[in-house]
């Protein structure tokens, strides 16, 4: 059997004397272009590990796949989170990649995209008498400078209240046939109508969390509810992210955190406190500090993990 596959038939690794990709940057892309390509230091240490992460960003999706991110507490980062892992996906990605604002209670997604006040909102998604072309279904939808496409919720609380659970599994179902990842920001609560059509439908979970003791007992009890309703598969695949706490704040020891989440989840991603972030306007990856963007990378990666498994919870 040689090295190509299981089926004795050639592949890359059968080749000698290919021609090596030139170093990314740095001194060692200097040495390959001076030298004409006859020397080549191959990647640093760094560039190995920048492109490894890529590839984990980037791995190859069929079909769609539906991230649901929530949070019972308010305030935690849970619409920083959706909009910061949107963009990564969207700018890092060459499929499409949309968030749609689920929150019953006038949700801000749209706002971190810098969406004009008049601009369409789910009700106008469902409204579409076409949605088999995709531009009718892109002219409802803001996009970000990372690529990410917004769907916000109504600005009208009387008609926002009234998003149900059937209307979202509507939207879900026009949007699987344009996007390929679809994130959805979550209501604070898990008893109003549209969460069921939500959890139905995730293939997977980003549970957000403050390091503040109040905020991770939150996202304790949201664990607890979903494994005792039924949907334990769903919490055991989840991804915690925990949000950095401001400079000063009281907070629980990160290594106990990513320890007992850790122990009930899938994994724990760290996210550190960034100025940027925490001021509530219209989020630029371009402005977030080095370790941030890394962090939410990070993230992605780690999501992405997802994409080439053969479960899928509850898919339809």
């Amino acid at each position: 059997m040689n090295g190509g596959n299981d089926w004795g038939e050639l592949g890359p690794d059968d080749l000698r004397g290919a021609v090596e990709a030139a170093p990314p940057g740095g001194w060692r892309r200097v040495v390959h272009r001076l030298s004409r390509g006859r020397v080549n230091p191959g990647e640093s240490p760094r560039q190995a590990a920048e492109r490894g992460l890529l590839d984990r960003i980037r791995t190859p999706l069929r079909g769609d796949h539906r991230i649901a991110v929530m949070s019972l507490k308010g305030g935690v980062g849970k619409t920083t989170t959706t909009v910061t892992l949107g963009g990564v996906f969207a700018s890092l990605r060459g499929d499409r990649v949309i968030a749609v604002d689920a929150n019953p209670d006038l949700g801000t997604l749209a706002r971190r995209v810098g969406e004009p006040p008049d601009a369409p909102t789910v009700r106008d998604l469902l409204a579409v008498p076409d949605f088999s072309r995709y531009p009718q279904v892109k002219a409802c939808a803001s996009q970000s400078s990372s690529r990410l496409e917004v769907i916000g919720s109504d600005r009208d609380p009387a008609v926002s209240e009234a998003f149900s659970e059937d209307d979202y599994r509507r939207a879900v179902d026009i949007l699987q046939h344009h996007y390929n990842i679809i994130l959805t920001d979550c209501g604070t609560g898990l008893l109003h109508s549209a969460m069921a059509g939500v959890l139905d439908l995730a293939h997977t979970l980003v549970l957000v969390t403050s390091p503040a003791l109040d905020g991770v007992q939150s996202a304790e009890a949201t664990l607890d509810w979903l494994e005792a309703h039924g949907r334990g598969a769903l919490a055991a695949n989840a991804v915690v992210v925990v949000s950095g706490a401001r400079p000063g704040q009281a907070a629980v020891d990160p290594e106990v955190l990513v320890s007992h989440f850790g122990s009930r989840t899938r994994a724990v991603c760290p996210v550190p406190f960034d100025r940027h972030l925490s001021e509530g306007a219209v989020v630029d990856l371009a402005r977030l500090r080095p370790a941030t963007l890394l962090a939410y990378r990070e993230l992605a990666a780690t999501v992405a993990e997802d994409f080439t498994s053969w479960h899928r919870h509850a898919a339809v």
